[in-house]
């Protein structure tokens, strides 16, 4: 016995299988990228270095931004050398006064040592 299958339809499984694949990726990668949250009293300057790209973001007081750091990145904190910040692509992370912390971290672990100081406890190096 044989079976005819139209070739469109064929062709429009194959798309909406496609357009399925597509979703779950975007998804998938936006759900592993970290989010910064400016909980200060200034409207903050960050310069995301991922790679060999830039980009310069000013982040409003009180305002959230998510999708930073699909992979690991360098933040730096109102074009200060002195306060760059290494991001993994998966943390919570706030700034204010001055300094990144942690808003949470998986599985409730502190930072690494040697990343907090006196001034900053919980700052992210």
């Amino acid at each position: 016995m044989n079976f005819c299958r139209d070739r469109r339809s064929g062709r429009s499984d194959l798309l909406a299988l496609t357009v399925r694949a597509i979703a779950v990726l975007l998804m998938t990668s936006a759900a592993s990228a970290a989010t910064i949250t400016n909980r200060g009293d200034n409207e903050v300057k960050l310069t995301i270095t991922q790679g060999s790209s830039h980009q310069d973001v000013v982040l409003p007081i009180g305002k959230v931004i998510g999708g930073v750091c699909q992979k690991s990145c360098i933040i730096r904190l109102n074009d200060n050398v002195n306060d760059e910040y290494e991001l993994d692509g998966s943390e919570n992370v706030s700034v204010e006064g001055g300094f990144l912390y942690y808003d949470s971290s998986e599985k409730g672990l502190a930072p690494p040592a040697g990343s907090a100081s006196k001034e900053g406890e919980g700052k992210i190096r």
